[in-house]
């Protein structure tokens, strides 16, 4: 009993840690080119910006519009350090910001799928009209290594609402940026007619929400590198970044982590009826028990594998293409429940036989959860299929890598104590922080993080 009680509560010390990077930390960066002229557009989270610069002046765990718009000043000033441009291999220099709130780069905040963004506005000058743009992104790469900058690139007319004729209007290019990663390198098309960029209003203080965010550490901007010489030149960014994406995605997705170990978990077990007794007599219930062949048990792995991942692929691309748009909150509560249901179906089985049945359904939930990482970076105004299967494929990726730590390490326990103390102080501590998951996102509080 007593190794059963430190294996539950070790087991709930891990989940919960586990539980604190829940959120992965992106930003939205938009590079329209305009002859000699590079206008951008960053969204960048006001949770991620309240822990560098500590937004929250009254230290209320409520942030409002007026405390981001009274140090917009220094958003801007972190957002503008954050990136370097480059023109046919001449550096641009940012244009002075506009003090006007009525200007195009005024304060501004937008909502993405997971909080809301503050929308950042700036140009840069080059030499001459630009033919191949070098951008090098640093937002918060001292303070949060996993964050990324998802960019699109492209002329101006490119993202224009008006449409172009057929073939002289190429969407823009995409990549994933990790901070201090070096210079990805964009070759752009012939120059298409420009049209002006539509502008973000500006939030009132009556419209503006009021939202919590973690607090942190108050920090400056990095400050701006010279260009070097060996920085990485990566002109296949696009694919390869979301591939990279896909799997930061998964590694970073806990709830999605403890999902799939709950369906580990029970791969080197088979449900059984008790043993015969003296009399003859076969016992009523039914327990785990060690698998006695590998074979029949990467069977039941492969088979839940491959239903987790052909279904949330289906509703990964029917969301990404805008077919299936179900709330985010609604998205987020059901995949938090669906990591209870898959726990506590391992300490009371409903579904044992079938496991990769239940695993189909949960992963169409699933994938609801991974296609906010691509609307998010506005993909459904084109260039969708590569970065959906790159990113897919980052997916599939991250989710191998964690069966090939686990199996065999569950392999090898199978029949040991430990093992077992570990199965039910596993599942349990899985349910419980999946619980609380549910009941802060159907109810919008703040008990844990994720």
């Amino acid at each position: 009993m007593t190794r059963w009680r430190t294996a539950l509560a070790s087991a709930l010390l891990l989940a919960c840690a586990m539980a604190q990077a829940h959120k992965a930390s992106d930003a939205y960066v938009s590079l329209q080119v305009d002859a000699g002229d590079v206008v951008a557009r960053m969204d960048i989270a006001l949770r991620d910006l309240d822990r560098d610069l500590d937004l929250d002046a009254d230290a209320d765990d409520a942030l409002t519009w007026k405390e981001v718009r009274t140090r917009w000043n220094d958003i801007s000033v972190l957002a503008r350090a954050s990136l370097r441009l480059e023109a046919d291999g001449t550096r641009c220099t940012p244009a002075p910001a506009e003090a006007s709130t009525s200007a195009p780069d005024a304060p501004a905040l937008t909502a993405h799928s997971d909080g809301r963004y503050a929308v950042v506005r700036a140009r840069w000058h080059c030499a001459a009209p630009v033919q191949r743009l070098a951008v090098a992104y640093d937002l918060f790469a001292r303070t949060d290594p996993t964050h990324r900058g998802i960019v699109r690139v492209g002329r101006l007319a490119d993202d224009a609402a008006a449409p172009a004729p057929r073939g002289s209007n190429p969407a823009p290019q995409l990549a994933v940026l990790s901070p201090g990663a070096g210079w990805h390198r964009f070759t752009l098309p012939p120059a298409a007619p420009a049209l002006p960029a539509a502008a973000s209003a500006p939030m009132s203080d009556a419209a503006a929400p009021r939202a919590v965010f973690a607090k942190g550490a108050d920090t400056a901007a990095p400050p701006a590198a010279t260009p070097d010489a060996n920085a990485s030149d990566t002109p296949d960014s696009g694919f390869a970044g979301f591939v990279r994406e896909g799997i930061h995605h998964i590694l970073i997705g806990y709830d999605h982590i403890l999902f799939l170990l709950s369906l580990l978990l029970p791969a080197v077990w088979v449900r059984r009826a008790a043993t015969a007794g003296a009399g003859g007599t076969t016992g009523a219930g039914a327990a785990w028990r060690p698998a006695e062949a590998l074979r029949p048990a990467l069977a039941n792995v492969l088979k839940v594998v491959t239903a987790f991942t052909v279904a949330h692929s289906i509703t990964l691309a029917l969301a990404v293409f805008d077919l299936v748009n179900p709330p985010p909150r609604w998205i987020e509560s059901a995949i938090a429940a669906s990591v209870v249901l898959a726990a506590l179906n391992n300490l009371r089985p409903v579904i044992s036989e079938s496991r990769w049945k239940l695993t189909f359904v949960f992963g169409l939930v699933h994938g609801f959860g991974f296609a906010s990482a691509l609307k998010d970076a506005g993909l459904a105004q084109g260039a969708l299929v590569a970065p959906l299967v790159g990113f897919n494929v980052g997916v599939e990726i991250g989710q191998l890598c964690i069966v090939a730590l686990v199996l065999p390490l569950a392999w090898a326990l199978r029949g040991t104590r430990t093992y077992r103390g570990a199965f039910a102080g596993g599942s349990a501590g899985i349910a419980a922080v999946a619980g609380l998951w549910f009941v802060q996102r159907v109810f919008d509080l703040r008990l844990i993080a994720g």
